[in-house]
């Protein structure tokens, strides 16, 4: 597989997981029963899926690993901060501050991770 194959595919599913997200947190906000259909359960799992596989392949493809370089390590704890802090949005936050809060706090960890994506910089706003 190519590599700007697989950089084309996270991409579009780093796109796809975030729209999943943000949509989810609206929706759960206001109590929409879209939230108990059966494919909102599970697209966005799979599209997670097919994001990190990706990210696995490109690492390897382009010879760059987390824990060896730290742009991509800042990648990696930027997605399990992002990932801790949308079970808070979507299910474990007690209340609904806490969750909003959750909710907002993941969409800047997102904004990090692309910025550190696009810049191969773990501090994307130093120069």
């Amino acid at each position: 597989m190519s590599l700007l194959f697989l950089k084309g595919l996270h991409i579009a599913c780093a796109i796809m997981s975030f729209t999943l997200f943000f949509l989810r947190g609206i929706w759960s906000f206001k109590g929409s029963p879209i939230m108990r259909q059966r494919w909102v359960k599970i697209v966005p799992h799979v599209v997670d899926t097919v994001l990190l596989a990706a990210a696995i392949a490109l690492a390897f493809g382009i010879h760059q690993y987390p824990f060896v370089d730290s742009w991509l390590t800042a990648k990696v704890i930027g997605l399990f901060l992002y990932i801790g802090l949308g079970f808070a949005a979507l299910k474990y936050g007690k209340t609904r501050t806490i969750r909003i809060v959750a909710w907002l706090t993941a969409q800047i960890v997102f904004a990090y991770i692309i910025l550190v994506a696009i810049s191969h910089n773990a501090l994307p706003f130093n120069n």
